[in-house]
């Protein structure tokens, strides 16, 4: 009887093995729960729960580090995503040390879970893992290459950012097979990016990945590269800001940027150290041309649009019928800042949803504005103007294809709170 007044409240802070197995014989769900999480729990009970208890017991078993690696390994098959998710983020976070057991066994059946996490149908479950081992060099070879070609931006992006065990022969062969944009930014913002692939980049003349390229300061870019960025860069305003931050840029170069970047930029390059007296003269003269013309006065696109979008809301007229048109012409900075304001995000946050090119995250960022699919599924083709093969249609004609955990996840990764 005193045994079993302990265990109806809280587990003692050392547990014996009769304390611990009477709570299984008990069947009370929460000593199941506390047990599954604790850290002194006997490696078969573990597993007894792991293959017995309810969902919300089998979650703890997943999360709890004490758990032995046949458990793991059985949990990985798991028919609850949270169970597997849960189990995702502890064999990212604890591989190295998994691996490092002297014992043969839990080495090969952590690599089992690995690689059934790692191909696992839920993309949050990959995603995950991804997130947790993009920087180890002890994950296998083959589980890092699949993560990296995932379709899933969020699953291959935080690899092909970070993993040190991707050759450049590696990234050629995934970049030049990649649907998805973000690859290339992805790659361009690896740290030490050799001449190679920085050529390869530029080639592309992806606006997102080449921006990426030129803000990583660690990027190696060859004379003959850069200078074709800047045959390029003058009708392309997001290479500006960039490209006159880049500190291997040869005096040739810096006269030619000085040429077309704005007010602001030409300042900055006024005053950069190492310039000879020529290229000093030329910036400077360029500087007051560009204040003589009052082109820092001329309002962008982007204040423009916002001052439309307030207004329209002030008069109480952004709505849906506001936003399809303005999405069926085509009017992107304006669908940009109306999504803002619906939503109460920073326009910055938006622009990077709209820079990803995912058509799930897209969808889930009309569904918290509160606009229907169709709007979504319009944002696709008409403002994205996504590939075929890579568009998100409506279910059944009208409804959100995605369950709104996925779409607040999908959103999360851009920085939107869950709730």
């Amino acid at each position: 009887m005193g045994l079993w007044k302990r265990l109806m409240g809280k587990l003692p802070d050392e547990l014996s093995y009769e304390e611990a197995r009477a709570v299984l014989e008990s069947s009370k769900r929460s000593g199941e729960e506390e047990l599954a999480s604790r850290a002194d729990a006997e490696p078969e009970m573990l597993y007894y729960l792991a293959e017995r208890g309810a969902p919300k017991v089998r979650r703890k078993v997943a999360a709890n580090p004490a758990t032995p690696a046949e458990a793991n390994r059985f949990l990985a098959d798991d028919a609850d995503d949270d169970v597997r998710a849960e189990l995702a983020g502890k064999i990212g976070r604890l591989l190295p040390d998994f691996l490092n057991s002297e014992r043969d066994r839990v080495c090969t059946l952590t690599l089992e879970t690995l690689r059934k996490i790692a191909a696992d149908q839920l993309v949050r479950v990959r995603s995950i893992l991804a997130n947790e081992i993009k920087s180890f060099e002890c994950v296998p070879k083959d589980v890092v290459l699949a993560l990296a070609r995932d379709v899933e931006q969020t699953v291959s992006v935080p690899i092909l950012e970070y993993s040190p065990l991707l050759s450049d022969a590696d990234l050629s062969e995934i970049m030049s097979s990649a649907r998805a944009q973000s690859a290339l930014a992805a790659v361009a913002r690896r740290r030490g990016v050799s001449e190679k692939i920085s050529e390869a980049i530029v080639a592309s003349l992806d606006v997102e990945a080449v921006s990426a390229l030129l803000s990583n300061p660690s990027a190696h870019i060859r004379e003959s590269t850069m200078d074709r960025v800047i045959e390029n860069a003058e009708q392309i305003v997001a290479w500006h800001g960039p490209l006159t931050k880049r500190s291997d840029l040869s005096l040739r170069a810096l006269r030619r940027i000085a040429g077309f970047v704005g007010t602001a930029l030409l300042r900055d390059l006024t005053e950069r150290h190492g310039l000879d007296a020529e290229t000093e003269k030329v910036i400077k003269r360029a500087l007051r041309e560009r204040l003589d013309s009052d082109d820092e006065a001329a309002e962008s696109k982007e204040d423009k649009a916002r001052k439309e979008v307030m207004a329209a809301k002030a008069k109480g007229t952004l709505n849906e019928s506001y936003v399809e048109e303005a999405v069926e012409a085509g009017r992107r900075d304006v669908v940009i800042e109306a999504l803002a304001v619906l939503t109460e995000a920073e326009r910055p946050m938006i622009e990077k949803i709209f820079s990803a090119r995912s058509a799930k995250a897209v969808t889930a960022l009309v569904w918290k504005a509160g606009l229907p699919m169709r709007i979504a599924f319009k944002t696709q083709t008409m403002v994205l103007k996504l590939p075929h093969d890579e568009l998100l249609p409506a279910r059944a004609g009208v409804s959100f294809p995605l369950g709104e955990d996925e779409m607040r996840w999908h959103l999360s990764y851009f920085g939107f709170e869950k709730g």
